[in-house]
C-alpha cells in the first residue's frame, strides 16, 4: 500500500511524538521543559537508569546518548511494538483522528490471505503441541529431557511433535475447516505434482515455532527423530509470510530482552537459542537454517548496536564467521558493529552450560573480539610474509577490505588498528600470528597508540599539541553557556574524546547529566592557562557570539583531523614514487585546515607553505621508510 508523503506529514504534524513515546517511557520532569515540548527518559530500548533518551516535540524526532537510536514516531512504533511500516501508520492515523488513505484492492486482498495463512498456522501449532503431550509424543519428550528441556521450558518455546503419519495434520486442520489449498500456501502441507492427495510436510520430527517480531507464527522448524534422516533439520518453505533470510528465531523476546540491558547473541539453532534463554542469556536469536544474510545483519542492529556471534571453536564455526566479515563490512559504523565469542572445539551453548553452568558461558561472550580482529586473522594466518611482494599483497588485501566501510571515521579507525597490527607483525614480533587488539577508549573504540621513538618523528607521530587545547576550549564553552552543546550536539558527537574523563564531561553536557569523572575534568580543563586567560571564560558574552566562536573552533579541530586522516589514508595507500594526485590530496587537505583557521582569508602565501611544507614532510617520511626497508 502507497503512503503519500503529504499525508505522512500530516500525522507527524498532529500527533506530537512524545505523545507515543509516553506510553512507554517515564519521563524525568526535572530535565524536561514540558512548555517547549523537550522531554529527557531512561531510554526503553536498553536498560538503563539514567535519562540519555531525548524526545524534542518541535522537531519530531527522539535520539538516545546511549544506544544512538533515533527516528520519529512511525520508527518508534515499529521499533518497539515490532509494527511493520503500514500497521505503524495506521496506529498513527488513529491517534490523529484521521481516516487511512484508501487501499489498493489488491494488497487488500493480499493482507487477508496473510490472515488466513496466520490462523492455520496457528492452528497447526496447536495440533502439534498436543501430539506432543499424547502418548504419540514420549519418545521426543524423552529426547528433550535428555537435552535439559524440562515441561517449563517445552511450554514457554511452544514445542510440538509431528508423528510420522501421512496426514495426521492434514486431516485434523480439514475437520477444522481448513481448505487444503490454504495449507498448501502456509506450507504445512506437499501437493503432489502428479494431483495425488496431499500429505504433511514435517513428520516425525519435532517441531520449533517460528514467530516473527509481531508474535505470529510464521514457519516451523522440525528436527528429525530418526539419527538416519536425510535431513536432521527441516524449515518450512518461503511463503507470503516467511522469508527465511529476514527473519531470526526468538526475535520479540530478546527484543524485550535486551531493552532490559541483556545482550544480544546469535547462536547456531533452535536448542542452542534455547539452552541459553533458559540459561539466563535471554537476547539469544538465531538465523534460519542458512548463513546469516544482509536483511538478517540489519534485524540483529535493529535490536542492538553490537549483537555478539556465537561460533562454533571448530574449523567450519570459524570458516562461516570469515564469510560473515565481508557481509559486514560494507555495513558496520557508529551503532553498527560485531564482537565474536568462540566456543570451545565440540562444545555448543547446550554442552558448556551443562558441564560448566551459565559462568562458563559468560566468560565465553566476555570474550568477544571485534569485527577488526578476525579480518586481521584471516589475512595474516597460515601465510609467510618474508619478502616485500608477500608484505605488499596483505597491504593490498587490507586496503581492499577497509575500502568496503562507508563510514570514513569507522574507515580511519580500522586503518589506526591494523597499522598497529602491522607494526608488531614486522617490527615488534616478526612472525606473530593471533594478536592482542590495540588499546581501546571508554567506548570500547580503538584508541591511538603510544608514539613510539621510531615514528616520533614522522608526520603521524608529530599530533598537534594545540588539538587538546581546541578541545578543552569546546567543553569549557560547552560548560560555560549551556544552551549551546543541545544546539550542536550532532558536532559534539563526532568530537569523542579519547581521554575517559573528558569523554564523559562531554556525554554530560550532551546529556544533562552530572557525573564525578566529568566533573573532575572540567575542574582540570579551567586550571588551563589558555582557558583561564580566554575572555569568553572571563567575561561572559550572549549565547549566541558563543555559538559562533564554538562553531569556528569546532571547524579547526574537525579541519586538523581531516588533515591528519588525509596523511593517515595516504600512508595506507602509498605505493612506489609521491605522485601528483597524493600531492594534490594532502595540499586539499592543507587548504581546508587553513581556511578553517583563517576564515578571513581564501589563499595566501602562508597556505602555500603549509601545503609545501606538507608534501615535503609526506615525501620526506617515505623516503625515509624506502630507504630502511620498511613495507
Amino acid at each position: 500500500m502507497s503512503i503519500s508523503p503529504a499525508f505522512l506529514d500530516e500525522l507527524r504534524n498532529r500527533v506530537p511524538v512524545s505523545r507515543i513515546i509516553g506510553r512507554k517511557v517515564t519521563w524525568d520532569l526535572r530535565r524536561s521543559n514540558q512548555a517547549k515540548g523537550d522531554w529527557w527518559a531512561p531510554c526503553p530500548f536498553h536498560g538503563e537508569k539514567t535519562a540519555s533518551f531525548h524526545v524534542d516535540d518541535q522537531k519530531g524526532f527522539y535520539y538516545c546518548f546511549g544506544c544512538h537510536a533515533k527516528g520519529d514516531a512511525l520508527t518508534f512504533l515499529r521499533e518497539s511494538d515490532g509494527l511493520d511500516f503500514i500497521e505503524a501508520v495506521k496506529v498513527l492515523a488513529a491517534e490523529a483522528g484521521l481516516p487511512m488513505p484508501e487501499r489498493d484492492p489488491g494488497e487488500a486482498r493480499r493482507a487477508d490471505r496473510r490472515s488466513t495463512l496466520a490462523e492455520a498456522m496457528e492452528a497447526a501449532t496447536r495440533h502439534y503441541r498436543m501430539a506432543l503431550s499424547s502418548g504419540q509424543g514420549t519418545e521426543a519428550r524423552d529426547y528433550l529431557t535428555r537435552r535439559g528441556l524440562e515441561a517449563g521450558g517445552i511450554e514457554r518455546f511452544e514445542l510440538g511433535f509431528a508423528p510420522d503419519m501421512r496426514q495426521g495434520l492434514f486431516t485434523a486442520l480439514r475437520e477444522k475447516g481448513i481448505p487444503p489449498e490454504v495449507m498448501d500456501e502456509a506450507g504445512l502441507v506437499i501437493v503432489p505434482d502428479d494431483g495425488g492427495a496431499p500429505y504433511d510436510r514435517f513428520r516425525g520430527r519435532i517441531i520449533f515455532p517460528i514467530r516473527d517480531a509481531r508474535g505470529r507464527v510464521i514457519a516451523f522448524g522440525g528436527r528429525a527423530m530418526d539419527p538416519n534422516a536425510r535431513a536432521k533439520y527441516l524449515n518450512s518453505p518461503e511463503t507470503a509470510l516467511f522469508d527465511k533470510g529476514r527473519n531470526l528465531y526468538n526475535t520479540g523476546p530478546a527484543r524485550a530482552a535486551v531493552s532490559k540491558g541483556a545482550p544480544l547473541v546469535v547462536a547456531e539453532g533452535y536448542m542452542d537459542v534455547i539452552a541459553l534463554s533458559l540459561a539466563g542469556f535471554e537476547g539469544a536469536v538465531a538465523p534460519l537454517g542458512t548463513a546469516i544474510t544482509e536483511d538478517q545483519l540489519r534485524l540483529m542492529w535493529r535490536i542492538s548496536p553490537e549483537p555478539v556471534i556465537m561460533l562454533d571453536g571448530d574449523a567450519a564455526g570459524q570458516r562461516a564467521a570469515r564469510r560473515l566479515i565481508d557481509l559486514a563490512l560494507p555495513m558496520t559504523g557508529p551503532g553498527q558493529a560485531l564482537r565474536f565469542a568462540t566456543l570451545p572445539a565440540g562444545q555448543d551453548p547446550d554442552d558448556l552450560i551443562r558441564a560448566h553452568g551459565a559462568g562458563a558461558l559468560q566468560k565465553v561472550l566476555d570474550g568477544a573480539r571485534p569485527l577488526v580482529d578476525l579480518l586481521w586473522e584471516r589475512e595474516v594466518e597460515g601465510r609467510a610474509f618474508d619478502s616485500p611482494e608477500r608484505r605488499a599483497a596483505l597491504d593490498a588485501s587490507l586496503r581492499k577490505s577497509i575500502a568496503l566501510i562507508p563510514d570514513e571515521t569507522t574507515r580511519n579507525h580500522y586503518i589506526a588498528a591494523l597499522k598497529e597490527r602491522r607494526f608488531e607483525l614486522f617490527g615488534g614480533r616478526r612472525g606473530a600470528g593471533r594478536l592482542t587488539p590495540g588499546p581501546r577508549d571508554w567506548k570500547g573504540r580503538a584508541a591511538p597508540a603510544p608514539v613510539r621513538a621510531q615514528t616520533r618523528a614522522t608526520p603521524l607521530g608529530q599530533q598537534d599539541a594545540g588539538d587538546a587545547t581546541l578541545e578543552s576550549m569546546v567543553l569549557a564553552l560547552c560548560a560555560a553557556y549551556p544552551g549551546v552543546a543541545a544546539r550542536m550536539e550532532s558536532r559534539l558527537e563526532l568530537l569523542a574524546p579519547v581521554d575517559p574523563g573528558r569523554a564523559a564531561l562531554c556525554h554530560d553536557l550532551l546529556s544533562g547529566q552530572d557525573s564525578q569523572m566529568g566533573r573532575a575534568a572540567l575542574a582540570r580543563i579551567m586550571e588551563d592557562a589558555y582557558v583561564r586567560a580566554s575572555p569568553l571564560i572571563r567575561q561572559p558574552i550572549d549565547t549566541e557570539k558563543a555559538a559562533a566562536v564554538l562553531a569556528n573552533i569546532l571547524d579547526k579541530i574537525e579541519a586538523r583531523r581531516a588533515a591528519l586522516a588525509e596523511l593517515t589514508r595516504a600512508e595506507a595507500e602509498i605505493q612506489g614514487l609521491v605522485d601528483e594526485g597524493l600531492t594534490w590530496r594532502v595540499s586539499e587537505a592543507a587548504r581546508a585546515r587553513h581556511r578553517a583557521e583563517h576564515p578571513e582569508i581564501e589563499d595566501s602565501s602562508d597556505l602555500n607553505e603549509d601545503r609545501g611544507a606538507l608534501s615535503a614532510r609526506l615525501a620526506s617520511y617515505f623516503d625515509t621508510r624506502r630507504s630502511r626497508g620498511g613495507g
